[in-house]
């Protein structure tokens, strides 16, 4: 289970309740509806994760708290749900790993390409106090507190110009990757130009021709119709990149120690749903996608492996990033 980061400086603040216009109708009755910003639509896995979770919150606390998902950018993209959630504008936000490296670059540590053996294993470390605790405490004194790490799906290059099965496939195709220095080095290592875009303008952009292609899991390939201009999904499967609940620590610290403790429950149970969740959207999603003409191939990955190992190398570079790193190849197999 995932424990509570300890704020710096405990503020009292006044928790937001929800108004109307959220996706899903839930927790209308809940004392305190925390908003929870999400960039996905409200079926994928960790949107049904949350929903249960909020479900589950609002009866083991008697109606005291419940959450309401903002799904589909409706708050905005994620590097702008971070900033409300620093600001207290919103109580929680769902982002990606790679954004959090503009506010501690030992980040990049636990979003480093071929990093992690399964999906398991990447929960399991980044959800042991022990191996990232000292790493998500960084992040305490800009007003981000982690909550708990969900699988983001494995990452896969897809493209307009035929399958990639080597890093000279890639050569000169422009390929969307989430802003973050280590996946614009990462995809130069892989053979490609790393381009960084808010997930919203990708389909444009491949579709004018602005972008060659994107890298994403199979899930966010079919449910944004990137199958449709960028046909050629090969299986790359250079990352398995985290996403976070983040808040803000005030927030955390408004709620009881009671409370938080159950939170702290469900948010570990909601773990291991969102993966269950995730291996059966990912067959849906790949089945969807070759029925709207994608080709799905295999590449040799051990070679893009190698090209990537650089990164690894020029990451990993103090104390607190190397001890991450240890720990996560120790608790492999």
């Amino acid at each position: 289970m995932l424990g509570t980061l300890s704020a710096a400086v405990v503020i009292t603040m006044g928790l937001a309740s929800c108004s109307a216009g959220a996706e899903d109708g839930s927790a209308d009755g809940a004392e305190t509806v925390f908003r929870v910003a999400f960039n996905q639509d409200i079926n994928h896995p960790q949107a049904r994760a949350l929903t249960e979770l909020s479900d589950e919150l609002e009866t083991r606390t008697d109606g005291r708290y419940a959450l309401e998902l903002y799904t589909d950018e409706t708050l905005g993209d994620q590097a702008a749900t971070i900033e409300q959630v620093q600001s207290g504008t919103i109580d929680f936000a769902v982002v990606a790993g790679p954004l959090l490296e503009n506010f501690e670059p030992d980040f990049s540590t636990v979003n480093l390409p071929y990093l992690y053996e399964s999906p398991e294993h990447q929960m399991s470390v980044l959800n042991d106090r022990e191996v990232v605790g000292e790493l998500y405490d960084t992040l305490v004194d800009d007003n981000i507190q982690i909550l708990t790490a969900y699988h983001g799906g494995v990452r896969n290059v897809y493209s307009t110009d035929g399958p990639v099965k080597t890093p000279a496939d890639l050569a000169g195709q422009k390929i969307r990757v989430i802003g973050s220095d280590t996946n614009v080095r990462m995809m130069e290592l892989m053979g490609g130009v790393g381009t960084p875009m808010a997930q919203g303008e990708v389909f444009t952009a491949i579709q004018s021709g602005v972008l060659d292609g994107a890298e994403n899991n199979e899930l966010i390939y079919s449910s944004l119709s990137h199958d449709e201009i960028a046909p050629y999904y090969s299986r790359t499967e250079h990352l398995m990149m985290p996403d976070y609940l983040v808040t803000n620590p005030t927030v955390w610290e408004g709620i009881s120690e009671e409370d938080r403790a159950v939170f702290e429950e469900l948010l570990a149970t909601s773990v291991d749903t969102e993966l269950e969740l995730f291996s059966a959207a990912v067959d849906e999603a790949t089945a969807a996608a070759e029925e709207a003409g994608a080709q799905f191939g295999d590449v040799d990955v051990e070679v893009f492996r190698e090209a990537v190992q650089p990164l690894h190398e020029e990451s990993v570079t103090s104390d607190t990033a190397r001890s991450v790193y240890d720990a996560i190849e120790a608790a492999r197999g």
